[in-house]
């Protein structure tokens, strides 16, 4: 686990707050490497899909040409909803490093954690990873929107 990773996840959601979009931000690591960015992109695309992690899982497996990101790592500013939480044990993703937790929609923690069910693949989760940071983003976004 390495902060400047999630250095990064919150440069992408700083990317994603001057675009006027929920502040998350996703960076996917292989073998100490940075290998996809992302942030969210619902607004801009339309798209209920376009959560940093999965824009951020799709960019990783384009550049991996697999759908399997078994030795990656993901830093994700915001901890994931279950959509995203899916698509990280579908992707075989080996650990998850998030920074706020997500008392709403919290799928790997804080309402429930998808990851404690039997599926076929169960990734390291680390939580609270720059939280203050992560956090402070998000209520400055809403604050904003007020």
């Amino acid at each position: 686990m390495n902060k400047n990773f999630m250095l990064e996840a919150l440069a992408e959601a700083k990317k994603a707050y001057g675009e006027g979009e929920v502040p998350v931000g996703a960076v996917i690591v292989k073998d100490g490497e940075i290998i996809a960015t992302a942030h969210n992109q619902r607004e801009q695309k339309q798209n209920a899909l376009s959560h940093a992690e999965i824009e951020c899982i799709n960019k990783a497996c384009k550049i991996l040409n697999s759908w399997r990101l078994e030795d990656c790592e993901l830093y994700v500013t915001l901890e994931p909803c279950p959509m995203c939480t899916g698509a990280i044990i579908n992707s075989r993703i080996k650990t998850v490093v998030f920074g706020a937790f997500d008392l709403r929609a919290g799928s790997m923690d804080s309402v429930i954690n998808l990851c404690d069910y039997p599926y076929n693949h169960k990734p390291e989760i680390y939580g609270g990873i720059l939280e203050d940071d992560c956090k402070k983003i998000l209520e400055d976004f809403f604050k904003d929107k007020r």
